[in-house]
């Protein structure tokens, strides 16, 4: 017997849980369904890689809300069942169980899945795709200090992951494709200051090196690059980016590009569907183009504002997010379009350690990193809103 509710978030993230919040801003009775893949009550996601691994939060502190939140708020959670097949017409959503639920109003917060490497073994069962939290509970079992890891990739996750073993005492090799660290956002100059930083904290990096194949060698697992160079070690974490998880949005027939395509209220191409999170190729008012954002606090806005409008809210979404992250000593914050694509300034007060970097497109800021640089993004969105023409002189001591 299909069962209606008012509301159904499809999706147990930070994005499908702050809709709640959204939601019961305006409506304090319409029933909410949460349907998550993960059987896990939504969790923060960041200390993945981060703060479990330092000791500054345990696994208990990274869920978003307690056990009895949702019952307070009229929140049916229904966890470890995924979303499989949405009919607009009917205006149904069932799970892989076959069980199928009504709604009024849909939000679809799916996220992404790790990219998967295409290549031999690369479906190997200890194999690491880092996301989930289960992910996290099967590295620390192998993650002992004088344990051996391969990480495989360069990127945000690569690099936190493998900064956090080598700081549990774990041997840690990075292998990826980029000439150096982080390349898609860093400036090369930072870039390579923060691998040569690895380096000398004795993680091996191997730069500009393609994983061709995996394989099981005794009680170790084996890394063949495309340069023939060959490791080994007892555990291997793969970083590769997330690819979005549009598959239900496709199937019902609702517009994907690179995302799900909504309007600048959160809504789809059906307009008593939502979605928003990292699944969400949205318009981006400030740099006046659409895009996805794959982080923290444009899951939490967008998240909220999509529930808000869900529940008879019209509020266009103006918010500029941030991302931030911590690499040893080296932490930032960043907003807007930080590419390494565009043209870079860096105004170093210590350089490659503590300063501004600008990302500028004909000689408009359109990013800003702020390096060791903190509690300075107001003023970083501002930079970027008013969108005036600027010398290097001019962003000289501008921020910092």
């Amino acid at each position: 017997m299909k069962k209606s509710f008012r509301y159904v978030i499809v999706g147990g993230g930070l994005a499908g849980a702050s809709a709640i919040k959204g939601i019961r801003g305006r409506d304090k009775d319409g029933g909410i369904l949460l349907m998550g893949a993960e059987s896990e009550r939504p969790y923060d996601r960041p200390p993945l890689t981060k703060k479990l691994w330092s000791g500054k939060k345990k696994v208990e502190d990274i869920f978003l809300h307690g056990p009895g939140y949702y019952d307070e708020n009229g929140v049916d959670l229904r966890l470890g069942k995924r979303a499989v097949k949405l009919d607009t017409g009917a205006k149904t959503v069932a799970d892989e169980t076959g069980a199928e639920f009504g709604y009024e109003k849909l939000l679809i917060a799916t996220g992404g899945v790790p990219r998967k490497l295409d290549i031999p073994g690369g479906d190997l069962d200890g194999v690491i795709y880092y996301r989930y939290l289960g992910d996290y509970t099967r590295l620390r079992e192998k993650a002992a200090k004088g344990a051996s890891a391969i990480v495989i990739g360069g990127g945000f996750i690569g690099s936190e992951i493998a900064a956090s073993l080598n700081m549990n005492g774990v041997d840690v090799t990075m292998v990826f494709p980029s000439p150096y660290i982080c390349n898609k956002v860093f400036p090369e100059g930072l870039g390579r200051a923060l691998q040569a930083d690895f380096g000398k904290r004795g993680i091996k990096v191997f730069a500009s090196e393609t994983p061709a194949s995996f394989s099981k060698l005794g009680g170790k697992l084996a890394i063949r690059t495309t340069g023939e160079i060959v490791f080994e070690a007892d555990a291997v974490i793969v970083g590769a980016g997330i690819v979005p998880a549009t598959e239900l949005a496709r199937g019902a027939g609702l517009k994907v590009e690179d995302g799900i395509t909504v309007d600048e209220f959160m809504r789809t191409s059906e307009p008593d569907i939502y979605a928003a999170g990292d699944v969400a190729n949205f318009p981006y008012k400030d740099l006046g183009k659409r895009t996805r954002v794959e982080h923290w606090d444009n899951a939490l806005s967008q998240g909220a504002l999509a529930g808000a409008n869900m529940a008879g809210g019209a509020e266009p979404y103006r918010h500029m997010p941030y991302f931030f992250s911590d690499l040893f000593d080296f932490g930032y914050e960043a907003v807007g379009e930080v590419s390494s694509s565009l043209e870079t300034f860096a105004d170093w007060q210590e350089e490659n350690v503590k300063g501004v970097v600008y990302y500028l497109r004909e000689g408009r800021v359109r990013g800003v990193m702020l390096c060791n640089v903190w509690e300075k993004v107001d003023e970083a969105r501002e930079l970027i809103r008013k969108g005036e023409r600027l010398t290097r002189s001019d962003l000289k001591g501008r921020i910092g």
